[in-house]
């Protein structure tokens, strides 16, 4: 198959394909390049409310997301603020204010506005930058309404006057200029080439001039631009013809370059200029004046016509230009003429302390947050150059807080270490700024959020919050005055939620607010004292609108067309980008077919209409992933009721919680029920081993013991005499029948069992004597065999015989003694030493024996199996 469709496809179908992957890579640098800036691109001249571009749309924010993230316009230069605006509805980028792009950018070939778009849950930056395009709005325009030659009677023809050039305040092709003359035969129109934009106008003379004949001419010089469609302006040349003047001005050099400190006082000498003419009388009188400038010159700078002094009129900012180019003109009394240019660079002075704008603030932090979450978004800006323009924040105040430097002249204010409400439930601290100017200039601002909550449907005029600011001044220096400063209390065009009293600081609801509508916003209320110069500072207010019960429940009508919509399921990824872009998809439902679910919208519409046959009760899950690698996905569960009314949905939705109480009933039922097997099983397998263990092991020596006396039913027998030994010793010797067939429940009266005395059993050597029971008990039955004798019978029997042994043994002691006769039998440890149990009963006999020593008792068993010797 795979060789098919190779080819299938063809030398063709592999270009297409490979043209297609690579315009997928495209897309993906360009996706990649504009999530980290957007760019927009707009005419000049555009009007308040004119439409910038889709803002929201190009960060990957829906419509729906807008009131969640509230999207906002926020920057540290003030002029950025009021050009742009974006609207809280649908996300898109307003013109706030009518642009012109000669007085924002002036003479530079480019022109933009950068600034920063705020984004909040989670909390993200975009910068924004927005071109601002030239437009041919500005018509060439002259600086004298006219140009006055003198022109000798005697001048050649071929000579040339340099005439003044118009100024176009557009860039571009829209500034290049051509030069038209009106038809004259004494005169004609030349143009000079320059390094500058523009070229220089020349009069060349082409007739010989004769006063006498006539001795002035009237002139139009025209210039036009290139632009679309043209613009142009025109200037009066008036030409005198006079006597001979054959020396004209000329300056000392033709670039007069001069570099001043910003800030200097009105009145301040700049530079001199100064020209020559080697004419005498009027003609070699020289007169300074303006060639070739526009209104802002005459505004920040003069020229003494007679001596050629340029000085300041009025204040220079480095900020506002860094560089002033002009030209200058001498004129001697003959009318001739000569042109230079002045160069000024202005040298900056660290003039402006940095400034501190918060963009956003988090008013509480839980105890329990991790290290690194970010309290609060700041912008610093110093709009000095250089040294005088770097700037360093920190953090003033003991507080577990740290600064953090991020792109663009942004900071992070982050948790550095673990926070303890108990220890310190709030903390205040303040952002201090230095430049490294010098001096160096500093700024602080005080961390300080105020946070208000009010009902939904509040009155119109209501009481909202009341901000307090102190001033340690007295007197006008500690008036302190309140006015809004910003925030997004309002949309574009929209008149705010709030507004604060001047004088108590105390902010009223403008209209009646819903939760439904807007949920928070924020307010920066700036507190102003009366001083000279005022001193200011900024508090931002964060109102919270809380919910009331004032919708009533939504039923899905059995009556609903396709696309009627049932719900909106909305997700939040705290990723940035890519990452962030979130798709919808239900994976399963009760009716596949009867609703659908938007791809990037996330509402839940019906994909056809409601019948009759569908069920009551509908369940829906719907599952959300984003785009990262590998992605991520949560899932959500819908229940849906058909019903025509409220009241017949009532019934289907108590009997969904009795449903779930139930089944989570069953559950546990199961649980427990398995819990209980698993016992018994685990009790069975103890009980299995345990009785596997006694088997291997055989009975304990006590059931052995017990179970021994049900067979022994003799009475004991002891040696008639021993022939020596010190302790006396008795043998209590029980020999059980045979095995028998019997089942052992029956238990039948056990036969007559022989009693043997030890000599016999051991088969030792009388002492001489014979024992008195052997011969009169031995084959003869019990007089009572009915009537078992008891374990303590026996006992007593024992300790009754061997005081009698003992005492024969003494006198049998103190005979041999007497008589010196050697013992005939071994002592009593060699006796003990050669008890043995017959071969023939070793496997059925059990051997009692009670040692009595000393007051003391001994008892020792050992049960069937191999004999034990004792």
């Amino acid at each position: 198959m795979a060789v098919r469709r190779r080819q299938r496809l063809g030398p063709g179908g592999g270009r297409a394909l490979l043209a297609a992957l690579l315009l997928l890579l495209l897309l993906c640098v360009w996706c990649r390049a504009a999530a980290e800036r957007v760019r927009y691109a707009i005419a000049e001249e555009l009007g308040r409310g004119s439409l910038v571009g889709p803002l929201a749309r190009d960060l990957g924010l829906s419509a729906d997301e807008l009131p969640a993230r509230k999207l906002q316009v926020a920057s540290g230069g003030k002029k950025q603020l009021k050009y742009f605006t974006v609207n809280e509805e649908n996300g898109n980028l307003y013109v706030n204010e009518r642009l012109d792009r000669e007085e924002m950018c002036g003479e530079s070939a480019t022109c933009s506005v950068s600034f920063e778009a705020l984004v909040h849950n989670p909390l993200n930056i975009f910068h924004v930058e927005v071109a601002i395009e030239d437009v041919n709005d500005n018509s060439p325009a002259f600086s004298k309404a006219a140009l006055e030659l003198e022109i000798g009677e005697w001048t050649l023809p071929g000579a040339r006057f340099p005439l003044e050039r118009a100024q176009d305040a557009d860039v571009g092709t829209n500034s290049l200029l051509t030069y038209y003359l009106t038809s004259n035969p004494s005169f004609s129109l030349a143009l000079k080439e320059s390094s500058e934009a523009s070229n220089q106008p020349v009069l060349v003379l082409e007739t010989a001039l004769d006063r006498e004949k006539q001795s002035s001419f009237d002139l139009v010089l025209t210039a036009v631009d290139s632009g679309e469609p043209a613009r142009s302006g025109t200037v009066q040349v008036r030409i005198n013809v006079t006597d001979l003047n054959d020396n004209a001005p000329v300056f000392s050099k033709g670039v007069y370059e001069a570099r001043v400190a910003e800030n200097l006082p009105a009145g301040s000498l700049v530079l001199r200029v100064r020209a020559a003419d080697a004419d005498a009388g009027t003609n070699g009188r020289v007169s300074y004046s303006f060639s070739n400038i526009h209104g802002t010159i005459t505004s920040l700078f003069t020229v003494d016509s007679e001596s050629g002094e340029v000085r300041t009129a009025g204040p220079l900012d480095f900020e506002e230009k860094s560089k002033y180019i002009f030209g200058l003109e001498a004129k001697d009394g003959g009318g001739l003429l000569s042109h230079c240019k002045v160069q000024i660079d202005i040298i900056d002075e660290n003039d402006n302390a940095p400034e501190i704008t918060v963009l956003s603030l988090t008013s509480a932090v839980p105890e329990d947050a991790p290290i690194g979450t970010v309290v609060a978004l700041l912008n610093v800006d110093d709009p000095d150059s250089g040294e005088n323009g770097q700037v360093s924040c920190e953090l003033s105040g003991e507080a577990p807080l740290s600064i953090v430097a991020s792109s663009g002249g942004s900071y992070k204010v982050v948790t550095s270490g673990a926070l303890d409400r108990e220890q310190a439930s709030e903390h205040r601290v303040s952002v201090v700024a230095r430049d490294r100017g010098r001096p160096a200039l500093r700024s602080s601002r005080e961390l300080a959020a105020y946070s208000a909550y009010v009902a939904e449907n509040n009155a119109a005029g209501a009481l909202v919050l009341r901000v307090q600011a102190r001033d340690a001044d007295a007197g006008a220096n500690g008036r302190v005055s309140y006015w809004l400063a910003g925030g997004s209390a309002g949309a574009a065009g929209a008149a705010p939620l709030v507004s604060v009293e001047a004088r108590s600081g105390a902010l009223y609801a403008q209209r009646s607010l819903d939760y439904e509508q807007c949920r928070e916003f924020t307010v920066a209320v700036r507190a102003q004292d009366g001083g000279s110069p005022a001193r200011s500072s900024t508090a931002t207010v964060r109102v919270f609108v809380l919910d009331r019960n004032d919708n009533a429940p939504r039923v899905v009508p059995r009556s609903a067309e396709a696309g009627y919509l049932v719900a909106k399921v909305v997700a939040v990824d705290a990723d940035a980008g890519r990452n962030a872009w979130l798709s919808y998809e239900l994976v399963q439902a009760s009716e596949p077919a009867l609703f659908r679910v938007g791809l990037h919208s996330g509402e839940v519409r019906t994909a056809r209409a409601v019948g009759e046959r569908d069920a009551a009760k509908q369940r829906l899950v719907a599952v959300v992933k984003d785009h990262g690698q590998p992605a991520l996905s949560a899932t959500a569960t819908l229940h849906v009721v058909l019903a025509e009314s409220l009241q017949e949905a009532l019934p289907e939705l108590s009997e969904r919680p009795a449903g779930a109480e139930a089944a989570a009933a069953e559950l546990q039922f199961y649980l427990v029920l398995a819990l209980a097997l698993l016992s018994a099983l685990l009790v069975l397998s103890v009980a299995l081993a345990v009785l596997a263990r006694l088997r291997r092991a055989g009975p304990p020596a006590v059931l052995r013991c017990l179970g021994a006396q049900r067979f022994s039913l003799a009475g004991a027998a002891f040696p008639a005499d021993f022939c020596e030994g010190t302790l006396p010793y008795s043998y209590n010797l029980c020999v059980p029948p045979p095995a028998r067939a019997v089942p052992e429940a029956a238990w039948p009266p056990p036969p007559p069992v022989p009693i043997l005395s030890a000599e016999e059993l051991l088969g030792g050597d009388s002492c001489g004597k014979p024992s008195p029971n052997s011969s009169a008990v031995t084959g003869e039955p019990r007089a009572n065999p009915d009537v078992p004798q008891t374990r303590s019978a026996r006992c007593l029997q024992c300790r009754e015989e061997a005081a009698g042994a003992a005492v024969d043994r003494e006198e049998r002691e103190e005979a041999r003694s007497a008589t010196g006769s050697p013992a005939r039998c071994g002592s009593a440890r060699s006796l003990a030493g050669q008890i043995a149990v017959s071969a023939a009963r070793r496997s059925a006999v059990v051997l009692t024996v009670q040692i009595t020593a000393g007051g003391e008792e001994k008892e020792a068993t050992t049960g069937a199996g191999e004999p034990r010797v004792l």
